[in-house]
């Protein structure tokens, strides 16, 4: 049973992660989510999904829930309603895009490049075949919109949402280590997103001071919300900043160990309906 320090009865806004979250181990809503969340809303909470995952990539899973509702995707670069409608953008500058893939060239076979674009070119890679076996899942779901571009370079003509790379934990940890001697501290925010069970890790490099916790925090303002208003569920260390502005941060109990001892509260695993385990709490 989770057990907050006080009775959150003013929580007017709802921001659940997507994958290890909402989702179970099979990629699927559960039931109990579905009911908790539809009793949320009957009870005046709006809900946001707050996920990784691009804009198209999420409008699925978004559209699930059955109601019209806002993503904040990209962790935070984008937020948009499920109807099209865009309320804030965070891109990249084109010349920070070229400096990033300039100073990983060792890494640019994991390297993808994401737009916010609705059709082939939405993802750029120089290649599909280099990419690590753990990410294969992913290149087939998003196969429609990948387009190979060599040099990667020749893709910059627009500010991207973000440079992004994948592959595997000790890969993606010397890529994490390269990012910080790449001269752009303070021009880029880097969030890492880990798969242990998988060794699978993504690295995304956005604009600076974009994070779920930025965009979280700009939506609650223009709703007119204080953070004690703000619950917000999550499961990865993409998750601290969403989790450390919400009034009530929920963590999974599936999530890592070290982020379970922020304080925060714990609820059930992903395969336990840990997101409907919470909100009984919350409406309790």
């Amino acid at each position: 049973m989770l057990k907050f320090s006080y009775v959150p009865t003013s929580i007017r806004l709802l921001a659940i992660d997507i994958d290890g979250t909402l989702l179970d181990p099979a990629s699927q809503i559960s039931p109990a989510n579905l009911e908790a969340l539809r009793r949320a809303r009957e009870s005046g909470v709006e809900i946001v999904l707050v996920t990784g995952r691009r804009y198209r990539f999420a409008l699925p899973i978004a559209r699930e829930l059955g109601c019209d509702l806002w993503l904040i995707s990209s962790n935070g670069a984008v937020i948009r309603s499920t109807g099209g409608e865009t309320f804030f953008r965070d891109l990249m500058p084109v010349s920070r895009a070229r400096h990033i893939c300039a100073a990983m060239l060792e890494f640019r076979s994991s390297t993808v490049i994401t737009f916010d674009v609705d059709e082939e070119g939405a993802l750029v890679v120089e290649s599909v075949a280099g990419f690590d076996p753990g990410i294969q899942r992913w290149m087939e779901k998003n196969a429609a919109h990948i387009r190979t571009v060599v040099p990667l370079e020749d893709a910059l003509v627009a500010d991207p949402i973000q440079v992004a790379f994948a592959g595997s934990l000790e890969r993606m940890a010397r890529v994490e280590a390269r990012l910080q001697d790449s001269g752009l501290d303070g021009h880029i925010t880097v969030l890492r997103t880990r798969y242990p069970a998988r060794d699978l890790c993504f690295v995304d490099v956005l604009n600076g001071g974009c994070s779920k916790g930025h965009a979280l925090e700009r939506w609650a303002r223009h709703r007119g919300l204080e953070p004690r208003q703000v619950m917000a569920i999550g499961d990865n260390y993409n998750d601290v900043e969403m989790l450390e502005f919400a009034g009530v941060p929920v963590i999974m109990g599936n999530a890592a160990e070290d982020l379970k001892q922020n304080g925060w509260a714990i609820t059930r695993s992903n395969d336990q309906d840990g997101v409907a385990a919470a909100l009984e709490e919350f409406l309790r």
